[in-house]
Parts: C-alpha cells; sequence; structure tokens
C-alpha cells in the first residue's frame, strides 16, 4: 500500500537537500504534449545520483512513488502519473553532464539529464557520431530514451536505443545505487541487468549515467525524395536499395500524401519537392564511406528503380540545405497531426512483407468505423509505421470523441492479427497498459510481474505504468 506525498514530505526533503533541489512551478511537469494527460506530484530536481539514492531511499522507507521525468516528451503518460496517491516527480533535468569521452573506443559517459542534441554534439567534438535521431531531440534526454527504448529514423542502420548503450549506472527501488557503466563490449557473467533497466520505463529503478556506443562519422551523406506508386513498390524499392547500397542506408521513411495536405493545411510552412503531392513518397538518407559520392549513387538508384517501374519521380539533394528541406518535411509532419489533432494516433510495428496488406485493409475497417482521414507515415526500413486517424475539414477530435475507443480497437486488433506490435518505439507507458494486458502473451507478463516484484516489492517505481498495479487489479 502507497502513502501520498505531503506537506511534511517537502518539509523533510528540504531538510536533506539544497534549497534548488525543488521546483516550485509544478505545471510542466505534470502534463504532455498531446494534452491528454494530467498529473499530480512533488517536484524535486536533484544534481547528482547520491541524492537521487538518497530522495528514493526516503520514499522507498515511506512507500512514496516516485515517478522518474525526463524531457517530459513521452506520449503514452509514462512521465506523469494522474491517478492514485500523490507521487514524487523526480527530474532528471539537473543532471546532465558528460561526464567523459573516450574517443579511442568510441564510447561518452552521459548523465540521464542530458538532451541529445547535446550528446549528438559531444560525440562530434572527437569525431564520433551518436546515431540516435528523433523529432523531440532538441528536449528529450537520455534517461528518458533508453527507459523508452527510444526509435527514431536511423534504426535500420543503427538499431534502438538499446543498441547505444554499453552500460548504466541506475539507482534500485530501495535506494541502492547499480554502478554498472561498464564500456565493454563483450561481458558474459550473469544476467544483462542493462537491458533489463532499458525499456523498462523507470518501473525498476532509475537510470542516472549511461556508457553510450558511438560510431564513425560518415564521410559524406546523401538524401532523396523519390515518389512510388504503392507501399508495395515503396518495400520493393527498399529491397533493391539494400542490394545496391548495403549497410550505408541510415533512414528510409515512407510519407502519404495526408501528411504533406496537413503541412499545406496547417504548416509548419515547407518546400514542396514535386509540382503535385504524389499519393505516396519514400525519403532515403545515407551515409558514405570516403570516395564515393551519395549523390551518384543515388542517381543509380532511381534509375534503376524507375527501369523496374518502382518510382516515379525524385528529388536528389545536391547541397547539405537541399538534404535538410527534405528532412524537414518528415520531420514537420509530427507537429502538422498535432495541429490538426488526431482522433486516435497508434505507434505500431508490423512484418515488413505485411504492411502494404495492413494499409490497404486498415483502411477498410476504418471506414466501418466512420468517415476519417488517415495520415500514415513512418520507418519503412524497420517496419514501424506512425497510423494516426484524424477528423475530416471542418471537424474536430471533440466531435469523434465517442467514436475514440473504437478506432483504436480497430487499429490494433489489426495489427495484432498481423502479428504487429501495438507499441513500436513510445513505449507502454499507462496510455497501453490495457492493450499490453489484451494482446501481450500471459506467460511474458507472468515474468514481467514477477521481475516488478522482485526488483520493487512495494511498488513505488512508477506505479501504474506498464504494468497495471496491484490495487488497481
Amino acid at each position: 500500500m502507497l502513502t501520498p506525498a505531503t506537506t511534511d514530505t517537502l518539509t523533510d526533503l528540504r531538510a536533506a537537500l539544497p534549497a534548488d533541489t525543488f521546483r516550485d512551478d509544478t505545471a510542466p511537469y505534470l502534463t504532455e504534449p498531446r494534452g491528454r494527460w494530467a498529473g499530480s506530484g512533488i517536484v524535486v530536481a536533484p544534481r547528482t545520483t547520491d541524492q537521487v539514492a538518497q530522495i528514493v531511499r526516503y520514499c522507498a522507507e515511506r512507500r512514496i512513488a516516485v515517478v522518474p521525468y525526463g524531457g517530459g516528451t513521452g506520449l503514452v503518460g509514462g512521465q506523469l502519473m494522474g491517478q492514485g496517491d500523490v507521487p514524487l516527480v523526480l527530474s532528471l533535468e539537473r543532471m546532465n553532464a558528460i561526464r567523459a569521452t573516450f574517443p579511442s573506443e568510441s564510447v561518452l559517459v552521459a548523465e540521464a539529464g542530458a538532451i541529445l542534441a547535446d550528446v549528438q554534439k559531444a560525440a562530434e567534438d572527437i569525431g564520433r557520431m551518436f546515431p540516435l535521431s528523433l523529432a523531440s531531440e532538441g528536449s528529450a534526454r537520455i534517461g528518458g530514451l533508453l527507459s523508452t527504448n527510444a526509435g527514431g529514423v536511423n534504426v535500420l542502420r543503427y538499431g534502438n536505443a538499446r543498441a547505444q548503450c554499453l552500460g548504466l549506472e541506475v539507482v534500485r527501488p530501495d535506494g541502492s545505487i547499480w554502478n554498472g557503466l561498464s564500456r565493454l563490449r563483450k561481458d558474459n557473467t550473469g544476467y544483462d541487468l542493462r537491458d533489463l533497466m532499458i525499456g523498462a520505463e523507470g518501473t525498476l529503478g532509475i537510470i542516472t549515467a549511461a556508457a553510450l556506443r558511438l560510431v564513425p562519422q560518415p564521410a559524406a551523406v546523401g538524401a532523396a525524395m523519390l515518389a512510388v506508386p504503392s507501399p508495395a513498390a515503396a518495400l520493393d524499392l527498399l529491397a533493391l536499395a539494400q542490394s545496391r547500397l548495403g549497410d550505408g542506408i541510415s533512414a528510409f521513411e515512407m510519407i502519404h500524401r495526408q501528411g504533406l495536405d496537413f503541412l499545406d493545411e496547417v504548416g509548419p510552412a515547407f518546400k514542396a519537392p514535386f509540382a503535385a503531392h504524389p499519393e505516396w513518397m519514400v525519403l532515403i538518407d545515407i551515409g558514405m564511406p570516403a570516395g564515393l559520392a551519395p549523390d551518384a549513387a543515388l542517381e543509380t538508384l532511381f534509375e534503376a528503380a524507375a527501369e523496374a517501374g518502382l518510382v516515379t519521380d525524385g528529388v536528389i539533394a545536391r547541397s547539405g540545405a537541399d538534404r535538410d528541406a527534405l528532412w524537414h518535411i518528415r520531420e514537420s509532419i509530427p507537429e502538422a497531426n498535432r495541429r490538426i489533432g488526431s482522433i486516435s494516433s497508434h505507434d505500431i510495428s508490423l512484418p515488413l512483407s505485411l504492411v502494404p496488406d495492413f494499409i490497404v485493409e486498415g483502411g477498410k475497417r476504418l471506414a466501418q468505423v466512420g468517415h476519417f482521414r488517415i495520415n500514415c507515415f513512418g520507418h519503412l526500413g524497420d517496419g514501424n509505421l506512425h497510423y494516426n486517424v484524424f477528423p475530416l475539414p471542418g471537424e474536430t477530435r471533440s466531435d469523434h470523441e465517442d467514436k475514440r475507443a473504437a478506432v483504436k480497437d480497430c487499429v490494433h486488433d489489426l495489427t495484432h492479427e498481423m502479428g504487429g506490435s501495438v507499441s513500436a518505439e513510445h513505449g507502454v507507458g499507462r496510455l497501453k497498459v490495457g492493450d499490453l494486458e489484451k494482446y501481450g502473451d500471459p506467460a511474458k507478463l507472468a515474468m514481467m510481474r514477477a521481475i516488478k516484484l522482485a526488483l520493487d516489492p512495494h511498488g513505488i517505481m512508477n506505479p501504474g505504468a506498464v504494468l497495471r498495479t496491484l490495487t488497481d487489479d
């Protein structure tokens, strides 16, 4: 049984911690980007791992819930708690240092509150690259990205956040510290606790620092936006590109015309790559070793794809500004979605070969629920689609609130039927706890509960996220 954080909690902690640990303005920490969730809590922002441990130890002794908070960019409610006893919200924002760099090892050690863009810059400063890249990289923090095993646009080449991490420092639910900041590539000494913590969304402990794997910077980069007749053609184009460019492909993004139509409607402003928006497009980004020209490689790919009937038009970046303009389109689509206001948004993954069938069948099934606009886009290279459903022009999402559950069930049921996942890269949070119970393997859920009970027997770590709390059963 948990107990609420109170004014006495605040008084006790103020007596034990520096004054600048506390946040009087809690509003920024109790909301999320889409405005669908609101939280509560006393907010603290420690500066050191020892202070995090001290706070968690205090909460463990008194059975007070602890909600870890990174950059607040999560979309599934994992960073705030709106129901149950008032928690202590523990922000990692002040633990933002780059502790060390090891150029010869291609390793960087960063604290959990380090912003992704700052980690990327620190890697660049030593001639390396940290390849995790996503739209919120200017505000998302490393601890949260690892806790959700974030994906982004470069998963095809470099893998999810999990693949970028060698070791972790973690404050456990009892307040003790696991010093696991290993820089080793190989270590077979027992259970892989690093992988257990990555993706746990703060339910098993609080990540306070990470040893991150860096990669060489490509000698040259390039991009192209190619118009394709269909998602099936896009999939064949991916196979053709891989056969010709191999690991040179960093990202392979599929974009539907609806995304560009939304940009026309509400912004942000962008430079249209084609005279008329194609029904389907692919944005391909490549990084090449010295001696190879990306634009020439993309030209050759386009010619082969056109001969095979896989592309109908294309724009190849001739400069860094051209490449940035193409990526600006892709990165602006989520903002346009937010401005339109979705009825229901879905972060799903599918076996690659079934993506075209899903898109066709999904449209048919949703038409039985109501009349909507569908903006389907995402990381085709790894089968991750952002399949979002919107009202028709002149309507708002509130006009369809009564259909929201049916829309979500329609999309998720089909995803499950096709062997996919209803949570590809954004995590489970609190939004998808019911989905995990509905679609998850019972044996897996039983093992997850056993792990949670073993490591956090009092259930203080981010209760209600990923797994339903026992009091809710």
